[in-house]
This record gives structure tokens, C-alpha cells and sequence, in this order.
């Protein structure tokens, strides 16, 4: 669903998509911009670090010669970083909190712990990314501080039930300053758009508003008797 909404309504306003890159695939089948490489055979860069998702990755989109992959995380340095798996929560445990720690009071365990190799952003992105979909539990601050391109679509996982990204301020920030504005949102994700691209209209407006308001009363009432999230130990 979410997959299909990014893909149509970047169809209806007939943005030039040449190059679409997805941080954090997890599930080849799920992928955010799924539509984009089976239907238009857009050139693509994937970025995911866990081993069982790359493997999966390789025989889903392996027959496309314009999928590349980068088996890594994308972080603040280049090196190795160690990463906490929670379901289908993978995330830092270098971030003061994450999806899994705040929506199900996840502590972190030496267990469910490993580490990986990571690579800062601009070591990947070549300048010509066209849209941009990531997916970090939280690392989404890492892919824009070191980001060349200028996309026109940009979709970051910023929210979700009781959770908010914790760099949503530096995320802000970003957006502001390189003239990004709020397109439209959904359960877990904020869609932007670069001025200039195209025209949004009272229906894209009424769209925001209200599924603002919908996250905002699904955060509220979920918050309440909720405790606050687990430190790492």
C-alpha cells in the first residue's frame, strides 16, 4: 500500500524519477519503491546490512541489471557498527531510542547484538538520486548529514504509534534549509518534496491536515499509561 501510493502520486504529478534509492529494504517483496523497479526498470540503489534480507534481496532483484546493491549500513563514519535485532526492528544501538525501544519497551540484550560494516552516505550517493525512501529506526538524521544528491521525493520513517525519530529537530532543520517541504504523510513516514518540483493543490493540503491529525490521535492515545522508553543496558 505504502509502495503504491509513493509510486502513484509521484506518477500524477509527473515528477522525472531517473534514479530511486532505498536505505533499509529488509523485505525485497516490501519495498518502498517496488513499483519503480518492476514496472519502470528504474535505475536503483539498494543499501541494507542484514545478512538474511540481502540474501533474499539478491534472488528477488538479482535479474535486474539496474538494481545495485550495497551490503552494508549507512552511519556517521565508515567502520563498523553494532547493530540490535527485534523482530523485524534492526536498529543502532548507538541511538538514544528506537521504534522497538519505545512502542514495546524493548531493552537491549548482548544477544540479539552484532556488528556490521558501515559506511557514511556519501561514499554511495553520486549525486543523481531523483527519490529517496528510508528506513533506519532511526539512523534516517546519517543518510541526509552526508547526502549529495537533492532528490525530488524524499520518504523518511519519522513516527510511528508513541515513537518519534530521535534527530526529527536535525530532520527539520535539513529540510528547511535545503527547501523541502511536507508532502504527505502516513502511519510511519513523512514525505517531502523539493520547491520547485511541482505544485501541490487544497487536496494534497486537506491530505496532510488529516492524517496528521489521524498520527497525532494515535500517538496521544496510545501515550497514555505509557512508560517511558527503556535505557540501553
Amino acid at each position: 500500500m505504502v509502495s503504491n501510493e509513493l509510486y502513484d502520486k509521484s506518477k500524477s504529478k509527473k515528477i522525472p524519477i531517473r534514479h530511486v534509492c532505498e536505505v533499509g529494504v529488509y523485505s525485497p517483496e516490501l519495498s518502498n519503491i517496488l513499483d519503480f523497479i518492476t514496472r519502470d526498470h528504474t535505475r536503483t540503489t539498494l543499501v541494507e546490512p542484514m545478512p538474511d534480507s540481502i540474501a533474499a534481496i539478491e534472488k528477488v532483484f538479482g535479474k535486474y541489471p539496474h538494481v545495485k546493491l550495497f551490503p552494508v549500513a549507512i552511519y556517521d563514519y565508515h567502520g563498523t557498527l553494532e547493530l540490535a535485532q527485534r523482530g523485524e526492528s534492526t536498529f543502532a544501538t548507538t541511538l538514544p531510542f528506537s521504534p522497538a525501544m519505545v512502542n514495546d519497551q524493548y531493552v537491549v540484550k548482548n544477544e540479539d547484538t552484532f556488528s556490521v560494516e558501515c559506511v557514511r552516505f556519501d561514499e554511495i550517493d553520486d549525486g543523481s538520486i531523483d527519490l529517496l525512501s528510508v528506513d533506519t529506526e532511526g539512523c534516517e538524521w546519517y543518510i541526509l548529514k552526508y547526502m549529495k544528491s537533492r532528490p525530488a521525493v524524499i520518504s523518511l520513517e519519522t513516527h510511528g504509534k508513541t515513537y518519534s525519530n530521535p534527530y526529527l529537530s536535525e530532520i527539520d532543520g535539513w529540510m528547511a534549509a535545503n527547501g523541502y517541504k511536507r508532502w504527505f504523510i502516513n502511519r510511519t513516514d513523512t514525505i517531502y518534496y523539493k520547491e520547485g518540483t511541482f505544485t501541490t493543490d487544497w487536496q494534497d493540503a486537506f491530505l496532510l491536515w488529516w492524517r496528521g491529525a489521524l498520527v497525532r490521535f494515535r500517538k496521544f492515545r496510545k501515550s497514555i499509561g505509557k512508560k517511558s522508553p527503556p535505557r540501553t543496558v
